[in-house]
Parts: C-alpha cells; sequence; structure tokens
C-alpha cells in the first residue's frame, strides 16, 4: 500500500496531466484525450491493478479511441453538407495529417483548411463555395472540440471516482 502523502502528490500530478490533456483539446499541442488516457494508465500502473481499475481504464481506453475518431467524422460531416466531395475531404484528411507532423501544432489545421479550398476552387471553379467548404470545416472543427472536451470531462470524472471513492 502506497503511503498517503505519495498517494496524494500521485493524484495531483495526475491530476494536473489531465488538466493539461484538457486544455490540448481547445488549444491542438497534443492529443488531448491522448494524454488524459495517459495519466489515467499511469495512475494504474502505480497504484496497481483491481477491478475497477482495470474496468475505468477500459472505459477510458474505448472513450479515447472514439474521441479521437470522432473528431475527423464530425469535420469531415460538415465539410461535406457544404457540398464540398469525398476526394476534397479525403485529401484534406491527408493533408491535415501530414501537415501536423511537418508544422506541428497548427501545420495540420493550415494544411487542411488550404486543400480543401484549393481543391474546392479546381473542382467548382467558384471561390466562394469553396471559401464555404473551409468555413464549414471550422464549424465541424467547433462542434468536434464540444464533443472531445465532453468525453475528457467524461474520463476524468471516472477517474476521479474511482481514484477518491472506489479505490
Amino acid at each position: 500500500m502506497m503511503d498517503s502523502a505519495l498517494l496524494l502528490a500521485l493524484q495531483i500530478f495526475v491530476i494536473l496531466l489531465m488538466l493539461i490533456g484538457m486544455a490540448t483539446l481547445v488549444f491542438p499541442v497534443l492529443p488531448g484525450l491522448t494524454v488524459i488516457w495517459g495519466a489515467t494508465l499511469l495512475y494504474v500502473l502505480i497504484v496497481g491493478f483491481n477491478l475497477p481499475g482495470i474496468i475505468i481504464l477500459v472505459i477510458s481506453t474505448m472513450l479515447m479511441l472514439v474521441g479521437n475518431v470522432v473528431d475527423n467524422v464530425i469535420i469531415g460531416a460538415h465539410v461535406r453538407q457544404s457540398g464540398a466531395s469525398w476526394l476534397t475531404v479525403s485529401l484534406a484528411l491527408l493533408a491535415g495529417l501530414i501537415g501536423t507532423f511537418v508544422f506541428p501544432p497548427l501545420g495540420g489545421l493550415l494544411a487542411a483548411l488550404l486543400v480543401i479550398f484549393l481543391v474546392e476552387v479546381i473542382r467548382l471553379r467558384d471561390w466562394r463555395k469553396a471559401l464555404e467548404s473551409a468555413r464549414s470545416m471550422i464549424m465541424g472543427m467547433g462542434w468536434s472540440t464540444l464533443v472531445r472536451l465532453g468525453i475528457g470531462t467524461v474520463m476524468i470524472f471516472l477517474w476521479i471516482v474511482w481514484a477518491f471513492f472506489i479505490k
């Protein structure tokens, strides 16, 4: 069993990591849900596995995976609703992925917006409609941020219940 002062220090550290994760859901520097999940995993590894801890870790893992995928689904759906083609959505996703690694932290966002605009200008020959598709990506990002914040809040709540009330 861990000393109570050490346990409290660990819990404070985990909470700080989780708050960093929440902040990066709004300001995309790191994958925030993965940071929150990693803090939960760290706690479970140090404190030890028990049935409630395993259940919380499994649920948090599923929430993290769903949250990381739903982000792209929501953004892609918004772009598609604006009339953009599947090719545009796919190329923007690819550009966003590459841009994230080449020019972190905002390179992915800028690359995806630029690709949406350019591909739609070429496809439609109308810069106003292309701009509307780029705007729809920004709206999708807003909605996906809200969803990820909700998922992150649930993940943190589950950990708090386990760490402070169930053990």
